[in-house]
């Protein structure tokens, strides 16, 4: 690889310069979520609508313990953004060192803790008996590929660092394909079920994660020496400041959304089937959030590792513009196509029970798509904050978020009222955004 992959946002157009990083990671992102929405759509026509409940019932869960490593590792690269954007090579090497460090002994405890606490979770999430075992070869599957999903995160949030957006691109076409052809194998030539995807996600993992450590070894200023990965204890206090918020602010936002499936798994089977349907659409919804928002933070974090503060503001300007028409195209296309798209992953021998699973998908998708300008603003907002190391506000935003889900998803159960659950999601983001724009806006005077 070449090193002018590499893009410099301390000089240049903020609007070009966020466009031409946040697009590899937005197409990436699609892709990422369009293996995940295949694996449910096989798994939904290959094995059943039981089996896509089952998948619904740990959605949640499986985000959580997937979340908190991309957190983890989207932590680390906040030291390396603001190295590389003062030019300072030396010091993104020992970074990287310490950080590779960390990270192998977080991900070994993490596997470990995550396998144990399954039988707990699916017990708090009251995943029904029928859907139990399912429930549980998924989730038991994807926590033992712990190990590969860090792998893959570290090294992409690595490249996204020093402004490579174009390498996790291609690992994620890679990743999708591989995926994709994999399910397709298993589920339909092997017969292996819902075990059969799964093993095909942890793989495509691997697969990502090589490829993009293939073009590391290229770069020269991400070659690290030993002896940077020596313990550095002030270092390493600094890294996981920045890391462990990260982590525990998904694990936040996932308890609040766990309580809301928890509510949900009382509702039967094609509520559940209903939920989960729209659930996997989320992340294609989210998709470009994401890539705006890893676009802002390496942005705004090379900026000010460089000093140049006074282009911080003209970048969010821009980033709230293209995030906000970006929110609402999407909504305008879910709100049109929505009732199809979401019939391509609800299959059952009952005609009927199949319709009514995807009513209640495309009410919900349809909610959430009228709040999806919320959604990327607190992305954008929250980015903008974990460019300059702030990573507590972030922290506290997860925090309403989780008020907000458990109190609605409370009051919705209690009074029996399924549909309202769907408010759960659309008004934590409405909480977290204006929480997080009042924290950037403090943060800037």
């Amino acid at each position: 690889m070449k090193q002018n992959q590499n893009l410099n946002m301390t000089e240049g157009k903020p609007l070009k310069l966020l466009l031409t990083f946040s697009l590899p990671l937005m197409l990436g992102n699609m892709f990422q979520q369009f293996y995940t929405v295949a694996d449910t759509a096989i798994v939904g026509q290959g094995v059943g609508i039981e089996a896509l409940a089952a998948l619904g019932t740990v959605d949640w869960l499986n985000w959580m313990v997937l979340a908190i490593v991309q957190g983890f590792t989207q932590g680390l690269s906040i030291e390396m953004s603001q190295k590389f954007g003062n030019r300072d090579i030396a010091g993104l090497k020992q970074v990287i060192g310490q950080a590779v460090r960390i990270s192998f002994i977080f991900v070994v405890i993490y596997t470990i803790l995550a396998s144990a606490a399954l039988p707990m979770f699916l017990t708090l999430l009251r995943v029904p008996a029928d859907l139990r075992p399912l429930a549980r070869l998924y989730s038991g599957i994807i926590f033992c590929g712990l190990p590969f999903t860090m792998f893959f995160n570290f090294c992409a949030a690595t490249l996204r660092a020093v402004g490579n957006s174009k390498t996790p691109l291609k690992a994620m076409v890679i990743s999708a394909s591989t995926n994709i052809i994999l399910d397709l194998i298993a589920v339909f030539v092997l017969h292996w079920g819902i075990a059969g995807a799964a093993i095909a996600t942890v793989i495509s993992q691997a697969v990502s994660g090589s490829f993009c450590l293939m073009h590391m070894r290229k770069m020269p200023e991400l070659h690290f020496a030993k002896s940077d990965m020596r313990k550095d204890q002030d270092l390493s206090k600094r890294l996981l400041h920045l890391s462990l918020p990260m982590g525990a602010k998904n694990m936040i936002i996932a308890l609040g959304g766990i309580f809301v499936q928890a509510v949900a798994n009382g509702f039967g089977t094609t509520f559940i089937a209903g939920l989960a349907a729209t659930n996997k659409l989320m992340g294609l919804l989210e998709a470009a959030a994401i890539s705006y928002g890893y676009g802002v933070t390496t942005y705004v974090g090379q900026n000010y590792g460089a000093g140049k503060k006074d282009r911080i503001q003209s970048g969010m300007k821009s980033a709230i513009k293209l995030s906000v028409g970006t929110a609402v195209l999407i909504a305008v296309i879910m709100m049109i196509f929505g009732y199809w798209i979401t019939s391509l992953f609800i299959s059952s021998d009952t005609a009927q029970m199949a319709e009514a699973a995807n009513r209640i998908a495309y009410h919900y998708l349809f909610s959430v798509s009228i709040f999806l300008p919320a959604l990327y603003l607190l992305h954008v907002f929250m980015a903008a904050l974990q460019g300059m190391g702030d990573t507590t506000s972030p922290l506290w935003s997860g925090c309403i978020e989780l008020a907000i889900r458990i109190g609605i998803a409370f009051i919705s159960g209690w009074i029996g009222f399924e549909y309202g659950l769907f408010g759960a999601e659309f008004m934590a983001w409405v909480g977290g955004a204006l929480f997080l724009i009042y924290r950037y806006r403090k943060k800037r005077e």
